[in-house]
């Protein structure tokens, strides 16, 4: 396979978009960075591809089965998945400490409804923002990752206010 691209989101707050199978289509992976809201969006999102999904601070634990973080490895990149990482506009000290633990290539994460890409060392931090109910002034939307020839090109799309869109 020359290149992967994996589709990124988080904070559905229970609402799968039938937009997103129409973003998702062509994608090899999906990541969900917590905040699910209700297990029926990560059975539609296995409909489309293999998922990693940790769980988010509105989520059940036991409930959702899903573990707090998690780490993979895809086209010999680490990728590393939590919910929180940032509060208030900085990353936090158990976000940190997270980083420190699992060194990774890629931290995906969620909880701000905040679009973010930027790197952090040698790691790439991205929040594809919320892809739920609009919330606040926020926008909605979900972001890309596409690895290739040891190359990863992160992009975010926005979503519109309306669902289905």
């Amino acid at each position: 396979m020359d290149a992967i691209r994996i589709g990124v989101l988080a904070d559905t707050h229970g609402l799968f978009d039938p937009s997103i199978l129409r973003h998702f289509q062509s994608v090899d992976h999906i990541i969900h960075a917590g905040d699910i809201g209700k297990s029926a969006v990560i059975d539609c999102l296995k409909s489309i591809a293999p998922v990693t999904a940790v769980f988010g601070n509105i989520d059940e634990k036991e409930e959702s089965g899903l573990p707090s973080e998690a780490v993979i490895e895809l086209s010999g990149y680490r990728i590393a998945v939590r919910h929180i990482l940032y509060e208030g506009g900085k990353l936090t000290e158990e976000g940190r400490a997270f980083l420190n633990r699992t060194r990774p290539d890629i931290c995906i994460f969620g909880h701000t409804h905040q679009p973010k890409k930027e790197w952090l060392g040698d790691t790439l931090l991205f929040n594809p923002g919320s892809a739920g109910p609009k919330r606040f002034k926020l926008p909605r939307g979900l972001g890309f990752l596409t690895i290739s020839k040891n190359r990863v090109t992160a992009y975010h799309v926005p979503l519109s206010d309306r669902t289905g869109n």
